[in-house]
């Protein structure tokens, strides 16, 4: 009944995706969420660790795009230094945003991985397009007053986090 909001894999960073097995797979993009999947919250820059995973995705051959429901300046503020391209109050799980980004990028979604920190919004957006889908472990407790409430829901879901 809830296989739509359970991500495909967990993982407990970005850090820890095998990036060569999804590229052997034969998915060819990634799309990801800002906001504690990438950096913690609201944080304005990127690390030099992220710089280098994005740079290593890049590299390996994969489109990069951020998809995230935070504001306009929020998000092409931090996207834009790093040359990524970034959908912003995308509203998340409908699939507009999502839908936009394949476009860009000409990519089908069974070619496409998205990854993200929150059931509700990441992993069911990403599985209602026929992505796959990863969850990570938010990087901080920091978060909107909004994602803490559905945080409780989340755990009903999941009954338990891997990590």
């Amino acid at each position: 009944m809830f296989d739509v909001l359970r991500p495909r894999v967990f993982a407990s960073s970005i850090y820890h995706i095998d990036v060569s097995g999804l590229w052997d797979a034969g998915y060819r993009a990634v799309l990801t969420d800002l906001d504690n999947t990438l950096v913690e919250w609201n944080s304005p820059t990127a690390t030099p660790q992220l710089v280098a995973w994005l740079e290593q995705l890049r590299e390996r051959g994969f489109q990069v795009a951020i998809i995230s429901n935070n504001k306009e300046s929020r998000v092409v503020s931090f996207a834009r230094p790093l040359g990524i391209p970034a959908f912003y109050a995308a509203r998340k799980p409908k699939r507009a945003a999502f839908l936009r980004a394949l476009e860009m990028m000409s990519v089908k979604a069974k070619e496409t991985v998205m990854i993200g920190d929150q059931v509700f919004t990441d992993i069911l957006g990403g599985n209602r397009m026929g992505m796959y889908t990863i969850m990570v472990q938010p990087i901080h407790r920091r978060e909107a007053g909004g994602t803490r409430l559905m945080r409780l829901f989340e755990r009903v879901v999941l009954r338990e986090k891997p990590w």
